[in-house]
């Protein structure tokens, strides 16, 4: 609206142009002139720029489009009043672009430094009026030193008036940033500090930039002590934005409790159950350097198992996991194993040398994008690599084997979710090979939703966003997840398979935490940014990116086919169906690693997406066959 009456002033200030066979002052040509010109501006959503955030780039953008939306709007009225194009109508036309775009700019200018004004009768930045407050000193770039007086400037309640800034040297000294003085060079604190005393305003806090970047270990520590002597406290941040703007009675955010982001209360175990089948026993975690697996490694320590098998397929996280575990644990007999889960004679050699009696498989892709833009790798890992296990836990006579799954396996939409969920069926149907074999390994998994603070999850990257003051970025206004913390994930995965086996319960279960309702994304982001003690859409902007590829709206904890059933366990529900009978689900996997053996992709997601559909749909079990004759002799995955 304000680009339609800009333009439609700007034109209508413009005299009569009949002297070049244009008339400006028809209101039809006046208005599609107008029209033309903010249409544009439109299109490129210049009308989505935070104008709290005007600056030269803006600007630039603004003029631009400016001349672009002028030029058209010019065009459409030489052309409809057939007016002949001359010297003199260039010039008009070039008048009226610079009257839009300036009055453009100036009133939406004008609205920032009126804010900005009133903002600043609060706070008074290097004045006297707000002499019962601090005096603080910024140290640091004056990008930096800006970026954090225009956050200052928002706040209600300060508690330091920023009454001088120094620079990193005298060369880039000019007289104000932002309405501060600046007084120096940062190699001139101690006069200046001696200065602001003589005067009677005495500097009492001094702000400064440790990124690693500005200043040296030496120079940031001969600043330290320079004042520590001129009896200043010192505040050394590493950015502006979560250490100087939290406001009074904000928590810490890295101590954020379930309750806090979730509205729910956290998950307790039962430990006894858990030492019962843990102490004494030989215990392996596949990807034991990811977050669950590490978790799950260090919590089963807790239990003093009689060895722990670390598989990891990455050095360094191997490497983390176990001087982690040998520091807190050192009695504790621990092995780790570099091992590819994909590879059938790697998996044996682990198993044959340790001889597993429990195994955790937490080793898995995860990413939704990722695998959807790799199906075959997903297909690799998260199916053959959990068969490989599995395999191995029946030929070496394991007690039992537990997978980690997700809620994404539920009605699948991309390939992880229907990697996962294949993964599922077979750990089912292989647990169901014992009904009548009490002697039979058990196969369990446990399902449960998106883990808070995992690698890649969404509560590090919001950390990440916040700190660096970069707006939050969600997928979509109405996404949902159910979530739960890493402590909590792991001690879903010991009650239900400790207890499953202390019990003996009900084999081709799933368990699922209760963890209560799903959560809004972008309500999860406003209690973060709440515990920041900023306010959302005001001091944090929030983005909307697009669902990503393979991504649903909900996500849903029991699959169509399933029946949802309390448990013997307090806060855990068991997921029943009806399994897909084993040399079924052993044929099409047989045919998924073909394709993947010919990284044919389209046949991979082909089988997988149709193999889900099966226990809901009631399917028969002969209808998954190759999409052609392979070209490679038709081996068997196990092979």
């Amino acid at each position: 609206m304000t680009a339609f009456v800009v333009s439609l002033l700007a034109v209508g200030m413009m005299v009569p142009l009949s002297g070049y066979g244009l008339d400006v002052t028809f209101p039809p040509a006046l208005l599609g002139f107008a029209a033309t010109a903010t249409a544009t501006l439109l299109v490129f959503r210049m009308y989505r720029q935070s104008w709290r955030f005007f600056g030269f780039a803006h600007a630039a953008g603004v003029v631009g489009l400016g001349l672009l939306g002028s030029a058209l709007g010019w065009t459409l009225l030489i052309l409809g009043q057939k007016a002949t194009l001359g010297l003199g109508l260039v010039a008009a036309a070039l008048t009226q672009w610079m009257l839009a775009t300036g009055l453009l700019i100036a009133l939406r200018s004008l609205r920032r430094i009126a804010r900005e004004n009133m903002a600043g009768t609060k706070i008074r930045l290097g004045s006297a009026v707000r002499a019962d407050l601090p005096q603080a000193l910024l140290i640091g770039p004056a990008q930096w030193a800006m970026s954090v007086i225009e956050l200052m400037r928002a706040e209600d309640d300060p508690q330091f008036a920023i009454a001088g800034i120094l620079l990193p040297s005298e060369a880039d000294v000019i007289d104000r940033i932002g309405g501060v003085r600046v007084l120096g060079s940062h190699d001139k604190l101690g006069e200046i500090a001696k200065a602001a005393e003589a005067q009677g305003r005495p500097f009492s806090l001094a702000i400064t930039l440790d990124d690693g970047m500005y200043l040296g270990n030496r120079e940031m520590t001969r600043l330290t002590h320079r004042a520590r002597e001129l009896g200043l406290e010192l505040s050394r941040i590493k950015n502006h934005w979560s250490q100087i703007l939290q406001r009074p009675g904000a928590e810490d955010p890295k101590n954020l409790s379930v309750p806090d982001l979730l509205g729910r209360n956290e998950f307790e175990m039962e430990g006894d159950v858990i030492t019962r089948q843990i102490e004494g026993q030989s215990v392996l975690v596949t990807g034991a350097g990811g977050t669950i697996g590490g978790e799950l490694a260090r919590q089963l320590a807790s239990f003093r198992p009689s060895r722990l098998i670390l598989l990891e397929l990455c050095e360094f996280n191997l490497y983390s996991i176990e001087m982690t575990l040998r520091e807190k644990y050192p009695d504790l007999e621990i092995h780790p194993e570099l091992c590819d889960i994909r590879s059938r004679d790697e998996v044996h050699r682990v198993f044959e040398k340790h001889r597993p009696s429990v195994v955790y498989h937490a080793a898995a892709l995860k990413h939704v994008p990722i695998v959807e833009l790799n199906p075959c790798a997903g297909v690799h890992t998260n199916i053959i690599g959990t068969k490989r296990i599995a395999d191995a836990v029946t030929e070496f006579g394991a007690r039992a084997m537990v997978q980690v799954s997700t809620d994404k396996a539920v009605n699948p939409v991309g390939m992880m979710g229907a990697t996962k969920r294949i993964g599922e069926l077979y750990s089912q149907a292989l647990d169901m090979c014992g009904v009548d074999d009490a002697d039979a390994p058990r196969f369990m998994t446990v399902r449960f939703g998106n883990v808070l603070g995992s690698s890649g999850s969404i509560l590090p990257l919001f950390r990440r966003q916040l700190e660096e003051g970069k707006p939050l970025t969600v997928t979509h206004p109405d996404i949902e997840r159910f979530f739960m913390t890493v402590r909590e994930a792991v001690q879903l995965i010991l009650q239900s398979s400790a207890s499953a086996l202390a019990e003996d319960l009900e084999r081709g279960s799933i368990y699922v935490l209760d963890m209560g309702k799903p959560v809004r994304i972008v309500d999860l982001a406003y209690r973060l940014i709440a515990q920041y003690g900023l306010e959302p859409e005001v001091d944090v902007e929030i983005q909307y990116v697009g669902l990503r590829p393979g991504e649903k709206l909900y996500e849903e904890l029991f699959d169509d086919c399933e029946e949802e059933v309390p448990s013997k366990i307090g806060g855990i529900f068991e997921a029943r169906s009806h399994p897909i009978p084993l040399p079924f689900i052993n044929k099409s996997i047989d045919r998924l690693f073909e394709a993947v053996k010919r990284n044919d992709a389209a046949e991979a997601e082909r089988i997988a997406h149709h193999l889900v559909k099966i226990p809901s749909s009631g399917a028969r079990f002969d209808l998954i066959t190759p999409r052609k004759k392979p070209s490679l002799v038709d081996t068997a995955a196990t092979t």
